[in-house]
């Protein structure tokens, strides 16, 4: 397997550059990481969905403000409409003219759906792990959203991180797995908070369009990932599979599911 790194990429047209990384050879894939997250801490909670799999060429990047790209202080910057489009300015830089297979949880699921839906030809299929809030879903987490932003104005991210630290909800989340602060710096994690709580999908009728192979992943009892948004997602979607995972080990196997998946939906 090789592995290419570069410093930063330019997405979207608009002058913002992304940290990222190439590795592997194969299908083209991209992969998307949730809220508050990176790439690194990704790995760190085992969530890193390509990790191991042979016969992908997986472009992993930092959304912007996350990890070791530069971010804004506009909220409207970190809404998934914003997300989707440097996504796509990414797939125009690294894979033009080739369709590619979407990977993502949480934030990164939420932004490969509205990329999808504002151009489903630009994907062969997408894995859509812990898909967040949505639609009827979505009010109450982003008031709890809003709370946080202005928490983090008056604590900072790391103290922020320490008096809302709570046990993991789903039995899926490995209880011992590292504690960890957002990575986002505390001039930028409101903001993407903000952002967050004003973002939704496409509505459900525009979902419903997306007609390529998907792949969900989901986990039980947790209230920022409800089951239910993807059990809806998967009788709106006209070929989606879903996976749901109740312990630690099962969630550890997502990356041979995800490979398996991938190879089976090819180019």
């Amino acid at each position: 397997m090789t592995t290419t790194r570069r410093p930063y990429a330019r997405a979207g047209g608009n002058g913002t550059a992304l940290a990222h990384d190439l590795r592997g050879d194969g299908h083209p894939v991209v992969q998307l990481h949730g809220l508050s997250s990176s790439r690194r801490r990704d790995e760190v909670f085992g969530l890193d969905l390509t990790a191991g799999e042979d016969g992908l060429r997986v472009l992993r990047y930092d959304a912007r403000g996350h990890g070791g790209s530069p971010g804004s202080v506009d909220p409207t910057d970190y809404t998934w409409p914003q997300l989707s489009r440097d996504l796509l300015g990414m797939l125009d830089e690294f894979f033009p003219g080739r369709r590619v297979h979407g990977v993502g949880q949480s934030m990164g699921a939420a932004t490969l759906i509205t990329a999808a839906v504002a151009e489903p030809d630009r994907f062969a299929s997408l894995t859509l792990g812990i898909p967040p809030t949505a639609w009827e879903w979505r009010r109450e987490q982003a008031a709890l959203y809003d709370l946080a932003a202005r928490q983090v104005e008056r604590w900072g991210g790391a103290r922020w991180a320490e008096k809302t630290r709570q046990p993991p909800t789903s039995p899926a989340i490995d209880p011992g797995r590292p504690f960890t602060v957002p990575d986002v710096a505390d001039e930028y994690l409101p903001a993407a908070f903000r952002g967050a709580a004003m973002t939704d999908l496409p509505s459900r009728a525009e979902v419903a369009e997306v007609d390529v192979p998907v792949l969900l992943l989901a986990w039980t009892d947790d209230a920022s990932h409800p089951l239910a948004v993807a059990e809806e997602l998967q009788a709106l979607l006209p070929d989606a599979r879903l996976e749901v995972a109740r312990t630690p080990s099962e969630v550890a196997r997502w990356p041979r599911v995800v490979g398996d998946f991938v190879h089976r939906a090819g180019d």
